[in-house]
């Protein structure tokens, strides 16, 4: 499934698409070295939707590029000239109940729950805390999901694969 020169493509949903998404497509991007192409979407962006600054900004603090990410529905990537995924992971309980659009390939499925940084009450440092927190439990758990054998990213065990790791 994965290769050299066709990397495994990862899509992370959230209602939104500004905070844990945005989080987990930066993240693997990161980690990912060409094995894996990130991207991210939300079930239900608002409208003029962006990144999270907060998010961003934790982002830039941990030295991982945020060129390129930007909110967006997640019918983008049902379009049929759309990168094809390999994996779809929701990072959100509001986006893993919802329907979902029909991915063209019938990718892989899991559900990563984390908690909303963004909904943390209290003051700026509070909220900047609840980031970094959420940022180093994606960064651990996708540690261990570029690091999996080849084997294991094929197309029978990718499902279980991931779902396993939400169980980490």
């Amino acid at each position: 499934m994965s290769s050299e020169t066709n990397p495994l493509n990862v899509l992370f949903l959230c209602t939104h698409n500004s905070a844990r998404s945005i989080l987990a497509e930066a993240m693997l991007n990161h980690l990912g070295k060409g094995r894996f192409k990130a991207f991210s979407a939300g079930s239900s962006p608002r409208e003029n939707q962006q990144p999270n600054p907060i998010a961003l900004e934790t982002l830039r603090h941990a030295g991982i590029s945020i060129d390129g990410l930007s909110s967006k529905s997640w019918d983008v990537f049902a379009q049929p000239d759309a990168p094809k995924m390999d994996l779809i992971i929701t990072v959100c309980d509001n986006a893993a109940g919802e329907v979902c659009p029909y991915w063209p390939g019938q990718p892989a499925t899991a559900h990563w729950g984390f908690a909303d940084p963004s909904e943390v009450q209290g003051g700026d440092a509070q909220k900047r805390e609840a980031f970094v927190q959420t940022l180093h439990l994606i960064r651990k758990r996708l540690e261990i999901f570029v690091n999996l054998p080849a084997n294991s990213l094929s197309r029978l065990s990718i499902e279980k694969t991931a779902r396993n790791l939400a169980q980490d």
